[in-house]
């Protein structure tokens, strides 16, 4: 599956209501393994997180559905690229390239 650096995907930043670390723990492995979530991190001690998807492929009803027992709350919302969430993963070289520039 080739995708083009320039493909929109959509990032919302959530608090939750109702949850605990071993569900944060269990939530965040089953949107992970859902292959139309780039990313997810969900932090059952500070009730945050957040999810990256695309939202062509995963309905925002359809995300949120998933997370409803843990009572998600959008705070914000972005839109960032597939090559902008490359390089934001990238390790130390990212960040040792732009401490000598």
């Amino acid at each position: 599956m080739t995708v083009k650096p320039e493909k929109r995907l959509t990032k919302l930043v959530l608090r939750f209501g109702s949850i605990d670390w071993e569900r944060a723990m269990g939530k965040q492995y089953e949107l992970l393994k859902d292959e139309r979530v780039w990313r997810a991190f969900i932090n059952g001690y500070a009730k945050n997180g957040f999810v990256i998807f695309d939202e062509e492929d995963l309905p925002r009803a359809e995300l949120l559905e998933k997370l409803s027992e843990l009572k998600p709350e959008i705070t914000r919302e972005e839109t960032v690229t597939v090559g902008e969430l490359i390089e934001s993963s990238y390790s130390w070289n990212n960040l040792l390239g732009r401490m000598e520039s």
